[in-house]
């Protein structure tokens, strides 16, 4: 071996391994997507900044390979960590969710939607809730797993100690940055973990009801104006009956998407320039640039991945891996549904990313972490009792 070096032959071996046991259809999925949402950010900001609405396109397009490929390393990174070491690193997860809250109320910015939910520096802009999400993912999974082989899911204790820990986080990333989106993403990763994990149906009626009773209370003390105006518009025209207000985005959103009809429009036949074309509505821009065909195949391949992090989660043999690959799966396609929603006008406007397709460095790299703990369940050693599937 060479002094201070790795035995080349060592490093073919890794490379090797790493390609026989990881999930790279996943990663070659992931790609794909980035690639494909790249393009589309390229037309989406250069129409902007013909338009007046945007400075250098070229910027916006850096950012995005930038975070691809560092998303990419992290997909690496998190594949080959076992992610039981992470699980059982559990406190020192929590602390770090902690202070991210905490960088959030001494060094938060305002998005330009009301949501003090970004840390900028140096040029640079994290989301400090991105990360939040997959953590919450690794530590609940870790704590439902626990209570599933020592106690009995069912019981009042145990549905409120993991009721709890979802409630803390949902309540302090509202409460601190006011980004109902990020927190109502959680809230569909709790409910689908809860679900799988086993917990009767009755204990989902009876937090139903509890939510039910708690919205009056909700609705008086904890949410704005305008996140009432957004969560009703949709459903509710007299709250902007000529769109230009509270829906001015959503109906602009939706000409947008009206205007590339089955294959696109011309580049200089753009239809509208609006703010968050490239970023919360880019499945707008998709539909004006590729038109319905190009939709359709944002759908599919999104589709794609969410049905194959369920499949690597059902096949995993073991309670802990099958919860983190249900908690990615979650999270995808919530973010997938209320995304589409909103460009279309059928859910509110509440900020939510199309993974792998929206503009934006923290979005980019924690999505490819998240499919790296996906990926790392099937790299690991497979349990001795097989899989849910056999």
């Amino acid at each position: 071996m060479p002094k201070g070096g790795i035995d080349i032959n060592k490093r073919k071996n890794y490379v090797r391994i790493f390609f026989e046991r990881a999930d790279i259809f996943l990663l070659v999925m992931c790609i794909i997507c980035s690639i494909y949402g790249i393009s589309i950010v390229k037309r989406a900001v250069t129409g902007m900044a013909a338009g007046g609405a945007l400075g250098n396109p070229t910027k916006f397009v850096a950012v995005q390979l930038f975070s691809m490929v560092l998303g990419i390393g992290m997909f690496i990174l998190l594949t080959v960590i076992d992610s039981d070491l992470l699980g059982n690193q559990w406190k020192l997860l929590c602390v770090i969710n902690v202070l991210l809250l905490v960088a959030l109320v001494i060094l938060g910015q305002d998005d330009g939607t009301g949501n003090k939910s970004w840390i900028r520096f140096a040029g640079i802009g994290i989301q400090p809730s991105e990360i939040i999400k997959v953590i919450y993912i690794i530590v609940s999974a870790k704590q439902m797993t626990y209570i599933k082989e020592y106690k009995d899911i069912n019981s009042f204790l145990s549905v409120v100690q993991m009721a709890g820990h979802f409630a803390i986080v949902f309540v302090l990333i509202v409460g601190v940055s006011s980004d109902l989106g990020s927190a109502l993403i959680l809230l569909a990763i709790f409910l689908v973990m809860f679900f799988v994990l086993g917990v009767k149906l009755y204990w989902f009626a009876a937090g139903g009801a509890a939510v039910a009773a708690a919205v009056p209370l909700l609705w008086t003390y904890f949410l704005k104006e305008y996140q009432k105006q957004r969560l009703i518009a949709p459903y509710d025209p007299s709250i902007d009956p000529d769109g230009y207000g509270i829906t001015w985005q959503t109906t602009q959103s939706k000409l947008t998407l009206a205007s590339g009809r089955v294959t696109g429009v011309d580049p200089g036949h753009r239809y509208t320039v609006f703010t968050g074309k490239h970023t919360d509505f880019i499945f707008s821009a998709a539909g004006e640039e590729f038109g319905m065909i190009g939709c359709l195949i944002i759908m599919v391949l999104l589709c794609i991945i969410i049905i194959h992090c369920v499949r690597v989660g059902l096949k995993a043999g073991r309670t802990y891996d099958m919860l983190i690959c249900m908690g990615v799966a979650a999270a995808v396609a919530f973010q997938t549904f209320i995304n589409i929603g909103m460009c279309v006008g059928i859910t509110p406007v509440i900020g939510i990313t199309l993974p792998f397709f929206s503009y934006g460095g923290s979005s980019m790299v924690t999505m490819f972490g998240a499919m790296g703990l996906v990926s790392g369940v099937k790299f690991k050693p497979k349990p001795q009792h097989g899989s849910l599937l056999d």
